[in-house]
């Protein structure tokens, strides 16, 4: 009698603790995703687990659980000092810390002035521009010339220190009143009122260390007067500089 050969059964795939280990890797998985949802995560940290990730692989046949395209990217890249925060409050309170910045400037400028007794030749005011310093001719140069007059410079200066200790962008305008100028230097009132708010740039630049890219010099001419040019002291108050400390939240091109 002939002994019955056993016929073993090959099974394929894999083994049936694979396909637990499998679903148990899948929920630590969600679970870890789960976390991550509901937490602040570092920038530089994240990037540098996925690259952990990228490299190996979990499974033979499954390479890799995080896609992610050049992930050493940007790692040593400056961060922003919000960055750990929310992403619908950062811009709250960005706009907060640069208020409470432009304010302590402006009270500061005011007490300066104040102190020194200048406010009749120079004003500061706070809207929503930022902070607005607007300097009369007389407190800045000779008439019909870009020259920075040895008395302006401590005010000058203090304006330098103050922009030292925040990065707003800061706007310099020059006016002039309507009469016309025609000289070798200044062929025109557009030639003159860009001059004199350059002088003022290149002063606060060349006496502080804050970068040039941080100013703009514009030149109205006679364009813009805040009074009609019909009688002496009107025409005094055309002639000035505006130096326009920026609020980071205000919108130029809206409000114009």
């Amino acid at each position: 009698m002939e002994r019955r050969r056993l016929q073993r059964s090959d099974k394929k795939g894999a083994p049936k603790w694979m396909v637990t280990f499998s679903d148990l890797m899948t929920l630590i998985l969600v679970f870890f995703i789960l976390l991550f949802s509901m937490s602040v995560v570092d920038a530089t940290k994240f990037r540098a687990v996925a690259e952990s990730f990228q490299e190996r692989a979990i499974f033979d046949f499954y390479p890799s659980m995080i896609p992610f395209e050049n992930p050493a990217e940007d790692i040593n890249v400056k961060r922003d000092p919000f960055d750990d925060v929310d992403d619908p409050f950062k811009d709250v309170l960005k706009g907060e810390s640069s208020d409470r910045e432009l304010n302590k400037l402006y009270e500061e400028v005011r007490q300066f002035l104040e102190e020194n007794q200048l406010n009749e030749v120079i004003s500061a005011s706070r809207d929503d521009r930022g902070v607005v310093l607007v300097l009369q001719e007389r407190a800045l140069f000779e008439t019909g010339e870009a020259q920075i007059l040895e008395g302006a410079r401590p005010f000058l200066s203090k304006v330098g220190t103050l922009l030292e200790t925040i990065p707003n962008l800061v706007k310099v305008e020059g006016h002039t009143d309507s009469r016309p100028i025609n000289t070798f230097r200044y062929p025109s009132n557009w030639e003159l009122s860009g001059a004199r708010a350059s002088s003022v740039i290149r002063y606060i630049v060349d006496n502080n260390t804050i970068e040039p890219y941080r100013f703009m010099a514009v030149g109205f001419g006679d364009t813009r007067p805040v009074a009609p040019n019909t009688t002496a002291e009107n025409l005094k108050k055309n002639r000035r500089v505006v130096i326009v400390i920026s609020d980071p939240n205000y919108n130029e091109t809206e409000n114009n």
